[in-house]
Parts: structure tokens; C-alpha cells; sequence
């Protein structure tokens, strides 16, 4: 027995529906509006989507045709690139080639909020974690400082920004954190004993560009990082002046008007315990009391 004349029967199928019914929207019992544009879609097809069936489900359809309306205000990391991408893989997986490193994430925010296509979620969170390097380590700062911290804290801010992600979001936040510890100082070159003895021009910049990274992390991650023990820079006295620069750079940025001040202390004999000999830590600044005399 050979399936191979069906399997190609049912891909013939899946084009045929991606062309026909997604892309050209031939034969469409539903207007999806979204943004600024509108797409002729087919309701058997969007119900694959938990999310778009019960948009249905509310939307009883009027002169044979259903209005459907996605509103995506409150959704600022899915793109209308990135919906678009998963809206096509509810037809077809050839959406997936569509996927590229600078809307990956866009279409893994589409592909959570839609619901339904882990596969597709699965390959557009590979695409961003791979997509993590020198170039992009900011933009990525920037995310993960919408991210709820470690201890589970978040502002109101943060929770509508990255609940959309769902498991992603600290996963996400994880694959910048081991950048950040793991991978940067080796892509620098850092981590050389070599180069931290010499003190040569390369080790200097590569100290410099860590420095400068390291200056716009959130706090958490921060600390984190730099008493994680894979924070292999040299030994605890250069972590220790490492950390001391850093803060000093954060003074001016992303610490700057917080209220609350950084420090960081050398325990000696902590690392021969196993523990981190650098410690981060974060006061609040208690408000001078002014005397009101009568």
C-alpha cells in the first residue's frame, strides 16, 4: 500500500485553500477587519483559532456574510506583519517561510494571541532566540525590561505588554539572560586570561561594549548576572570593578531618577564557599524631612 498519490491530493488541497481562500479570498463567508484592512476569509478555516471562534461565536453573521473586528490596541508587539503570518498558517504551513528574524517575535506574539498553532509559535520563538546576538542585544534589553521580574512583581504596564507571550515571555527573558552571562564575553573576548593580563587595545574595547550593554540592563538582571558563577570575566576583583563601572554608567541611564541607589560589595572568601563574592544590591533613598519652623 502507497499513500504518496494521497499525500499529494491533500497538498494540492492546503495550496488550493491558501491561494484560493486565503490569498484571493474566493468563496469568503467572513470579513475579518483588523488594522486598517480587511481580509474575505472563511469561517471554517478561522475556527481552527480558539480565539477567532469565539470572536465568531459573538458575532452572529448578518445577510449571509459574518463582520468580525480584532483589536489589537492593547497589543503593541503583534504586528500587522506578524498577524498576517499567522492568520495565513491557519490555511497552510507555508506561512512559515515568511518568518524572518526581524518579525519573528511579532509572529510569536500573532501566533499566541490566535491560539491553536504551536508548531508555528514553537519555530518563531527558534527564530528569536537565534536572532539574540551583538546587533540586537538592545532592542532585546528593551523587552525584557516589560517582562515581569524574577520575584514575580510587575506594574500594570508590564502585564499588558507580555501576557500575550504566555510560557514565552520567560523563556525569552532566560535566552537574553544566558547571552548576557554565557555568550557575550566570549564574543568579546572578555573571558581571556590572556587578554585581561595584557591589557591589550582588544580587551580594552570588548571590556568597553560590555560595559555599555551591562549599563542598560533592568536591575534583576543585572544583579543576576553579574553574581551568576557562568560570569566569567576574569577574577572576583575584576567582576568586582567590572560591576563598580557598570553602575556608574547606570547612574546616568536607566537607573537614573528611580529613587533608589546600586551598589556593590566584595565579600572576601565567598567564592571559596561555593557563593558569589560580588554583591548587587538596591536601596531606596529615603527623602530628606524638611523643618518647617513656625
Amino acid at each position: 500500500f502507497c499513500s504518496r498519490p494521497f499525500d499529494h491530493h491533500d497538498q494540492e488541497i492546503i495550496h488550493h485553500l491558501y491561494h484560493a481562500g486565503f490569498q484571493t479570498g474566493h468563496y469568503a463567508d467572513t470579513i475579518l477587519n483588523v488594522y486598517q484592512n480587511s481580509y474575505r476569509l472563511h469561517a471554517i478555516i478561522l475556527s481552527r483559532s480558539p480565539f477567532l471562534a469565539h470572536l465568531m461565536s459573538t458575532c452572529p453573521p448578518a445577510s449571509g456574510q459574518r463582520v468580525i473586528y480584532v483589536q489589537l490596541d492593547n497589543e503593541p508587539e503583534v504586528t500587522q506583519e506578524g498577524f498576517v503570518i499567522a492568520l495565513g498558517y491557519l490555511y497552510s504551513s507555508v506561512s512559515i517561510n515568511l518568518i524572518r528574524p526581524d518579525n519573528s517575535r511579532s509572529v510569536l506574539a500573532a501566533g499566541c494571541l490566535l491560539g491553536g498553532m504551536d508548531d508555528l509559535c514553537a519555530y518563531a520563538y527558534e527564530s528569536c532566540r537565534q536572532s539574540i546576538n551583538l546587533k540586537t542585544i538592545h532592542e532585546w534589553l528593551e523587552f525584557v525590561d516589560t517582562i515581569p521580574s524574577s520575584d514575580g512583581s510587575f506594574s500594570p504596564e508590564q502585564q499588558t505588554l507580555t501576557t500575550v507571550f504566555g510560557q514565552y515571555a520567560r523563556k525569552l527573558r532566560d535566552d537574553v539572560f544566558h547571552f548576557l552571562v554565557d555568550t557575550l564575553p566570549n564574543v568579546l573576548e572578555v573571558n581571556s586570561p590572556a587578554i585581561s593580563e595584557s591589557g591589550s587595545s582588544q580587551g580594552r574595547s570588548g571590556r568597553e561594549t560590555l560595559l555599555q550593554i551591562f549599563a542598560l540592563v533592568p536591575f534583576d538582571m543585572f544583579k543576576a548576572a553579574v553574581e551568576s558563577p557562568a560570569f566569567q570575566i576574569g577574577s572576583d576583583q575584576t567582576r568586582f570593578k567590572f560591576a563598580k563601572d557598570a553602575i556608574e554608567l547606570r547612574k546616568k541611564g536607566i537607573a537614573r531618577g528611580r529613587g533608589a541607589e546600586e551598589t556593590v560589595v566584595l565579600a572576601f572568601g565567598g567564592s571559596d564557599m561555593g557563593e558569589s563574592a560580588v554583591h548587587v544590591t538596591r536601596k531606596i533613598r529615603k527623602r530628606p524631612l524638611w523643618k518647617v519652623h513656625s
